[in-house]
């Protein structure tokens, strides 16, 4: 890992909290524990990992009342959650994923499925909040094709408007000095005009290579559940 990663250890059983922070912080990750569901929302507050390793059958607290409340704020929800549990019913898998939780380990567990499950949960977040950065991105964009094409109007109203000018003073004399005044200003009018068609056609290519590109994006939500199905149905197997 290029950075080191906080991970919060939640769980009720001294011995797996042991074994997992001397595993886990000889490979490089930076590790805090809790010893149940209350305390586990106070770490996370002071803490803010970068994953959860959650127990799911704790006192005080269980690991889907942990969940559901990181859930439901916005502050917390995307902190990706493992929850490991000694039931192994589907129904209870099911029920935790609908809450949130990204993947789930049955106990007894082997330490080098949860280090990949590890690994491959961080980088599907990572991924996520890169194609997030992107749909802002081209949110910001779309927003800025929106003023350009705004101001272009504006800027061909005034242009229009200097064009009148030009009419009034042409017929309001024939003074050597304002031909050639209106000679000037003509010249750049028309210049003024071509700027505003080659942006205006830039801007319309622009839009429609946005377009393209939003019809073949992948959307975040779509993504997030598709890879969860995945590895729902890779642990079911």
């Amino acid at each position: 890992m290029n950075t080191r990663k906080k991970i919060l250890i939640v769980d009720d059983e001294r011995i797996n909290l042991d074994f997992f922070e001397l595993m886990l912080s000889k490979l490089g990750f930076v590790v805090e524990e809790a010893t149940d569901g209350v305390e586990a929302l106070e770490k996370v507050k002071k803490f803010y990992p970068d994953l959860i390793l959650l127990d799911n059958l704790m006192p005080r607290m269980s690991g889907w009342e942990v969940t559901k409340t990181l859930k439901d704020n916005p502050k917390y929800r995307d902190i990706p959650i493992i929850m490991f549990s000694a039931l192994d019913d589907v129904k209870d898998k099911v029920a935790g994923f609908e809450l949130g939780v990204d993947d789930y380990i049955t106990k007894p567990f082997n330490f080098s499925e949860v280090l990949a499950r590890i690994r491959a949960t961080l980088r599907n977040r990572e991924l996520f909040a890169q194609i997030s950065v992107r749909e802002s991105r081209l949110f910001l964009a779309e927003e800025l094709n929106r003023d350009m094409k705004n101001n272009l109007v504006d800027f061909v109203k005034s242009v229009d408007e200097l064009d009148s000018a030009i009419a009034l003073i042409s017929q309001s004399g024939d003074l050597e000095q304002a031909k050639e005044q209106v000679k000037v200003i003509t010249e750049k009018t028309q210049t003024v005009r071509k700027h505003i068609a080659e942006l205006d056609a830039r801007i319309e290519k622009t839009t429609v290579e946005w377009e393209n590109l939003k019809k073949n994006e992948i959307g975040l939500s779509f993504l997030e559940n598709h890879i969860r199905k995945f590895l729902h149905t890779a642990d079911e197997k």
